[in-house]
């Protein structure tokens, strides 16, 4: 009769050990996540990551093609008055760098280097009296550089209750 080279649990140990290494192996072959924005309004808040992002600056033409990207924004549902809270990760303020808000296209805020602003009673969908309000807008956070060209871009579609 002949002796089994490794144990049941040694041959367990060594698959386990394995498992552990393919895995570690395939986590570093994927890419970092991009830190998260968040908007929030009442008690209903929506995270993303960036829409677009790059190591270097984003060209005017990527900024207004992320702009306009319905595949990666997130939805949140927003009434008249209600607060508006927009929050962004540390990672996205370090060196220097800032964040701005813009809804459909226009900025609403200054850049800031602190990670969170609220708007208490704000009207996303106010017209001025030029007709009737859209059923959404877009609403992206814009990641800056000390020289204010834009790096990411979070996407979020509010939607008039």
């Amino acid at each position: 009769m002949t002796a089994p080279l490794f144990s049941g649990r040694a041959r367990r140990s060594v698959a386990a050990l394995g498992a552990v290494s393919a895995g570690l192996l395939l986590l570093s072959a994927c890419d970092k996540p991009t830190p998260l924005a968040t908007v929030t309004v009442g008690t209903s808040s929506v995270s993303t990551e960036a829409a677009c992002s790059d190591a270097k600056e984003l060209t005017g033409e990527k900024v207004q093609e992320c702009f306009n990207d319905l595949k990666h924004s997130k939805n949140i549902d927003y009434g008249r008055g209600d607060t508006l809270r927009l929050g962004v990760e540390p990672d996205v303020v370090e060196d220097g760098k800032k964040w701005q808000a813009v809804l459909d296209g226009q900025p609403i805020t200054e850049p800031s280097s602190n990670t969170y602003r609220s708007f208490p009673g704000a009207d996303l969908f106010a017209t001025g009296g030029q007709g009737e309000a859209p059923a959404s807008k877009k609403l992206n956070i814009v990641q800056v550089s000390e020289d204010g060209k834009p790096l990411a871009v979070w996407a979020f579609n509010v939607k008039l209750k």
